[in-house]
């Protein structure tokens, strides 16, 4: 203390150090003088000191704790906070508590025991160091089976805590609230509640640890019916881990953005999954699955399927989820009003129109056998119309039957539109989704190790359409050439995309060679190929007698291609040959 008197006050120990060393009998006679007078200042400050403290114990504070059930709750979030007070404190239990938590628990009328009455020290530095003290610590780490724990408990008057309830400062919903300053920050980053966690959770076969407010009614029922059911307390202690490691991923992605460093991706990193629903199966019936949340920082107001609301149909399945991605990522390019329809995560169907519901028509005429139990995707609001269009519209394979989907994705319904689509099955899924972000971090999971990459979020208005053929397309060719490039971002590959007047007329889709799935778009689109645009993911490589001279004389008025093979020249002459624009690209669309 005497050290830490002079360190604080500085001026004493620069003096002396300045001074003439001072002779043995000196310096013990100092030694002697000072050790008196701080017996004596001592001897007249402490009692002052421990009237005036905050929650100054009484004298037998301590020994009144031995054998009383305590526990200790300091919350951020004190939802049903009053509930949790009571319902404990009426099985017998004392609380300790901090701060605002203290004070909300005395207006529900419960007792409360403040920490500072416990650790015979006052809350400081603003507030940071609250319960960072052997006296709550050792109470919630030692162990009940060991002696010697106990036996150390009793020698520093220190009570054990049975019940351990915390949750964090609200980090995350700060840091994505809006602007907020690095200061800021760092202050909501919460230690001491992760640390009294962690320890309650160590040690869950003593202590009960709860980090959320629905565990309040088991926990009390657990203890009003005095189990003793290790799995509740590993459950309990495996959440609060849980939320613990969830925080701390959040503190490090914002800490990691505070670098400034321009690196897109870091040497590690922790991605918080959040479980929003069980699955009835996964791709088939024979496998179990569940839907989870992201909840990284990076996603916070991204939209996307996963923040969609379900207006009305069955729960989702694991296959529905990637569909009704596939469709909504794919509308979402458009400016224009658009209609996807997806089948198996494949566009089957796109066009953009003026008229969204001639759109509609478009984009399942494309494939109405595919489009039948697909999903439909617009990027517009559905209206009364649309809704009706969409419920009455016969199948054009006999004009007959009403066509069936899976689901319905858009931004909004109004609330005829909603009313509309409700009725036309009890199992249509109609969801209503934002616009996805872009700038995305895209993860794909591969045996033992995960894929990371930018997501790909080129546009036609980010890609310079170089013309390599001797005819230029007209200005609806090109026009054309732009739609066609745009839906063939979204087929796997190998992907062929025909489309003419904003409106997809075949696709060719995951194809191990190029020529299968050009066939297979021009069997799709038929007579209507002729003049129309066509769009390749990647480079042709070869030429004659290969793709771009069947494409030719398939009557393709022009096509888009990446370019970049060491046959480029055989197709410009064929293209040439043909009297077809052929443009490049300089992008590549690969999608697996």
């Amino acid at each position: 203390m005497v050290c830490a008197a002079i360190s604080v006050a500085g001026g004493p120990a620069t003096s002396l150090s300045r001074r003439p060393a001072l002779g043995l009998h000196s310096r013990r006679l100092l030694w002697a003088r000072a050790t008196s007078q701080y017996t004596y200042t001592m001897s007249r400050v402490a009692p002052r000191l421990s009237s005036t403290m905050v929650g100054a114990p009484t004298p037998d504070h301590d020994e009144a704790r031995a054998g009383v059930k305590q526990a200790l709750i300091s919350l951020s979030d004190k939802t049903d906070l009053a509930n949790l007070g009571n319902g404990l404190q009426s099985l017998g239990f004392s609380i300790i508590s901090t701060g605002g938590t203290a004070s909300s628990l005395e207006a529900a009328g419960v007792n409360v025991t403040k920490v500072e009455q416990i650790t015979h020290f006052p809350e400081m530095l603003d507030g940071r160091v609250k319960t960072l003290h052997p006296s709550i610590h050792g109470g919630i780490l030692a162990r009940r089976d060991q002696e010697h724990h106990l036996k150390a408990l009793n020698e520093h008057g220190i009570g054990t805590f049975d019940v351990v309830v915390v949750n964090l400062y609200p980090f995350y919903d700060k840091v994505t609230s809006g602007a907020i300053s690095f200061e800021d920050g760092i202050e909501n980053i919460d230690i001491g509640g992760p640390t009294l966690i962690r320890a309650a959770a160590k040690n869950h076969k003593d202590v009960l640890v709860v980090v959320d407010h629905h565990d309040y009614p088991a926990l009390l029922k657990y203890l009003q019916e005095k189990q003793a059911d290790p799995q509740f307390r590993r459950m309990l202690a495996w959440k609060a881990f849980q939320h613990v490691a969830s925080y701390d991923s959040a503190v490090s992605e914002w800490l990691w953005k505070q670098t400034n460093s321009g690196d897109t991706f870091p040497p590690s990193f922790t991605v918080p999954l959040s479980m929003k629903s069980t699955l009835r199966y996964g791709e088939n019936p024979h496998q179990k699955a569940a839907f989870y949340g992201d909840r990284s920082l990076s996603l916070v107001n991204a939209g996307g399927i996963a923040t969609a609301v379900q207006h009305h149909g069955k729960e989702m399945s694991y296959n529905n989820y990637l569909d009704a991605d596939a469709a909504w990522n794919c509308v979402s390019e458009f400016e224009n009003p658009t209609c996807v329809v997806v089948k198996h995560t494949n566009p089957c169907g796109v066009a953009s129109r003026q008229d969204v519901l001639e759109a509609y028509r478009l984009a399942v005429k494309a494939d109405p056998v595919s489009a039948f139990g697909g999903i439909v995707a617009f990027n517009t609001t559905i209206d009364e119309d649309l809704a009706k269009e969409i419920r009455e519209f016969r199948s054009p394979t006999d004009g007959e039957t009403r066509m069936f989907y899976e689901i319905v994705v858009a931004p909004g319904y109004t609330e005829k539109g909603l009313e509309v689509l409700k009725g036309k099955s009890k199992t249509l899924r109609i969801l209503e989704a934002k616009r996805s972000g872009k700038n995305m971090l895209s993860l794909r999971q591969v045996s033992g190790g995960w894929l990371a990459q930018q997501s790909d979020d080129l546009a036609p208005e980010d890609i310079t359409f170089t013309t390599g053929s001797e005819r230029a397309p007209t200005d609806s060719e090109l026009s054309d050439a732009k739609f066609a490039w745009l839906c063939v971002k979204h087929v796997k590959s190998n992907a062929i995309v025909i489309a003419k007047d904003n409106c997809m007329l075949g696709m060719g889709s995951g194809q191990p060679n190029r020529v299968d799935s050009l066939r297979i778009a021009f069997r799709k689109a038929g007579e209507a190929a002729k003049g129309a645009a066509l769009a390749s993911d990647a480079f042709f490589p070869f030429a004659w007698k290969d793709a771009v001279e069947e494409a030719c004389e398939n009557g393709i008025g022009t096509i888009a291609q990446p370019g970049g093979s060491m046959r480029d020249k055989d197709a410009v002459d064929c293209c040439n040959k043909y009297g077809v624009s052929l443009l490049f690209t300089g992008v590549r669309h690969f999608r697996h």
